[in-house]
């Protein structure tokens, strides 16, 4: 279902006084014990033993790719896969790894490619980009390094650790809005953490993420779209995945 303008506007006209003690005090959670656990009120959407959570992303049919020791790993020409559950508003963890043994012939975006979708639209990109040499070891274009919004937005800088090692994604990630008419009333905007440093601050998102071409939005449903992992011929790993659903935040100050 598409969000009019109306019903947006509505979510907006809230407002409370400085230090208003009408106003609600925060929903209580558990934190986690230690930085990357997921906190009380997550959903998780891989543990480590099965992908229960997650589909095919060919027709919804049952997951092919490998689960062994805590991680899903990609099988080549399985097809991505995505969550049985839609999400929008959203902080996601992700943990993923890519093969220790690097062909040093092999660069570009054939080095161990993969790909986070938020939306089902809307990629960070996953890649082996750790370099020793200024990118003369390992090279691609800047707008499909790790943790890039592929083809929009390199990140602010490579954060990326050896391959073989495991990295960790926080993304805090803010749904576009269209209006009953498909009209864009708002821009999604993102936030990226990888390995812990913020690599995308608030960045609003130009578009769905497209190949050798401009991003442009189309409209789509504005509160569905599911998590994929992208099958991109290479065996990435993932581990640890859980989402927190985020509101709008409708109250402003007076």
């Amino acid at each position: 279902m598409v969000l009019g303008v109306s019903c947006f506007a509505a979510m907006q006209a809230k407002k409370y006084d400085v230090h208003d003690k009408t106003r609600k005090n925060p929903i209580v959670i558990k934190p986690p014990r230690r930085l990357g656990l997921p906190p009380s009120d997550a959903i998780i959407l891989f543990d480590g033993k099965n992908t229960s959570e997650w589909v095919s992303e060919r027709g919804g049919g049952e997951v092919k790719w490998k689960v062994e020791n805590g991680y899903v790993e990609v099988v080549k020409k399985a097809g991505g896969i995505r969550t049985k559950k839609a999400f929008g508003n959203c902080q996601l963890h992700i943990e993923w790894r890519t093969p220790e043994d690097v062909d040093p012939k092999i660069s570009d975006q054939k080095r161990s490619n993969s790909g986070v979708f938020l939306m089902d639209r809307y990629e960070v990109q996953v890649l082996d980009s750790y370099t020793k040499d200024n990118y003369e070891d390992n090279k691609t274009y800047a707008d499909g390094q790790a943790a890039a919004l592929y083809g929009q937005h390199p990140p602010l800088v490579n954060a990326c650790r050896k391959a073989g090692q495991w990295q960790t994604y926080d993304i805090s990630f803010l749904r576009p809005i269209f209006d009953e008419n498909g009209k864009l009333v708002r821009k999604a905007r993102i936030t990226v953490l990888h390995n812990g440093v913020v690599v995308h601050n608030n960045l609003e998102i130009e578009g769905t993420t497209s190949h050798k071409k401009k991003a442009a939005y189309r409209p789509h449903p504005n509160n569905e779209g599911y998590i994929r992992l992208q099958d991109h011929g290479n065996l990435v790993r993932f581990r640890n995945i859980w989402i927190r659903e985020l509101p709008e935040q409708p109250y402003l100050i007076k």
